[in-house]
């Protein structure tokens, strides 16, 4: 059985803990103020009672969407949540005692973990959408998708009714792969501390990215979900990148000249922008595009005038915009990104996503493309 753990960057210490009530691991609080009272129940001790539920009210809607109508986005457990103690305790004490240590600790909620904004926003969205749209099934769907026993499963339902998320659909796969199961839900996008598992979800052509733990982590819009994009090798294929990689920066920008007409062949994120695009559209036909609840950002480190217009031709022609484009060539994106904020950034170079994390802008690295072969070298006007 494979649990591995969120990945934390190098020379950074885990995330903070920002929900100061709830368990990282190391806290002992629960929602219960007296300790918990156990009863053995074969070798496992087991609570004899949980927490009280709050009440989730979703004012009119689709409360279920159909998959194929839906914009599913599937989370592992391991970056919706904080999870690093429970990791310990199953590399050095094996399943059983994991899964004992687990049912002992089922009142005691996980912190929130990298992907917890990302989707406190989408579930923001959906609201919106079916105050406008009560009976269409255009909504956000999310999927807790997790290696996890089913003995799990209760410590983590509780954690959600905790946090009050609205996640009704589960996938726990007891260390098997979860990707059939991805492709059975029709996934529109899979977040993962497991970088070989999104590799396989991107083969398999669903979008994919790998989320990490941060040392410190900006806040985010509580009322707009904020997605940006990297362009080439992430929303583009990596054509261009391979020109830079083997011929170096001239050649690139010559090569770009060259082809400004030709449309670049789409990356592993365009399906998701094209997702994202569809629902903007329905707020704009309400007469919210000035104040949409979805705003994207295309965040590259192209050169406007040198080769950015061939990014805008090619989005232009996909149907697709981005609502801010922002051409670095070549500067540093942490800045910028500690400016906009996103709820998520894609990057195909691990050297932007620590970037991004250095600044606290919360970034997922898409392993897709020449650069997972030809790593990022500190050189300035780099072709991305």
């Amino acid at each position: 059985m494979s649990l591995d753990p969120v990945l934390v960057m190098k020379g950074q210490d885990p995330m903070p803990n920002t929900c100061p009530s709830t368990s990282n691991g190391d806290s002992k609080s629960s929602w219960e103020d007296s300790k918990d009272i156990h009863d053995n129940v074969g070798s496992i001790k087991k609570p004899k009672s949980g927490p009280v539920r709050r009440t989730r009210k979703v004012e009119g809607g689709i409360f279920f969407p159909k998959p194929e109508n839906a914009v599913t986005i599937a989370v592992s457990s391991r970056v919706l949540f904080r999870t690093e103690k429970e990791q310990k305790v199953y590399e050095q004490k094996g399943i059983e005692e994991y899964l004992r240590y687990q049912v002992e600790h089922e009142n005691e909620p996980f912190a929130p973990g990298p992907a917890f904004p990302f989707v406190k926003a989408l579930e923001t969205v959906n609201n919106r959408l079916r105050e406008l749209y009560p009976d269409s099934e255009e909504l956000f769907d999310i999927v807790l998708v997790t290696y996890n026993h089913a003995h799990v499963g209760v410590r983590l339902i509780n954690t959600i009714n905790y946090h009050n998320l609205f996640i009704e659909r589960f996938c726990m796969t007891g260390g098997s792969s979860p990707i059939g199961y991805l492709k059975a839900w029709q996934t529109n996008l899979y977040l993962s501390a497991d970088a070989e598992k999104v590799q396989e979800a991107l083969a398999e052509g669903i979008a994919a990215a790998t989320m990490f733990m941060t040392e410190k982590q900006t806040e985010v819009s509580e009322t707009q979900l904020r997605v940006a994009f990297d362009g080439d090798a992430v929303l583009f294929s990596d054509e261009s990148e391979r020109i830079f990689k083997a011929h170096g920066l001239d050649k690139f920008f010559e090569h770009e000249r060259e082809n400004e007409n030709t449309l670049l062949d789409h990356g592993p994120l365009k399906s998701f922008l094209e997702v994202l695009g569809k629902l903007q559209k329905k707020f704009y036909a309400k007469g919210y595009r000035m104040d949409c609840p979805i705003r994207t950002y295309l965040v590259t480190a192209r050169s406007a005038a040198s080769s950015g217009i061939r990014a805008l031709k090619t989005l232009r022609a996909w149907g697709l915009e981005t609502d801010e484009a922002v051409f670095l060539a070549g500067a540093p994106k942490g800045p910028m990104l500690e400016k906009i904020r996103p709820h998520i950034y894609f990057d195909d170079q691990m050297f932007h996503v620590e970037g991004a994390a250095e600044m606290g802008a919360i970034a997922a690295h898409v392993p897709y493309g020449i650069a997972q072969k030809c790593p990022h070298k500190k050189i300035a006007n780099s072709a991305k």
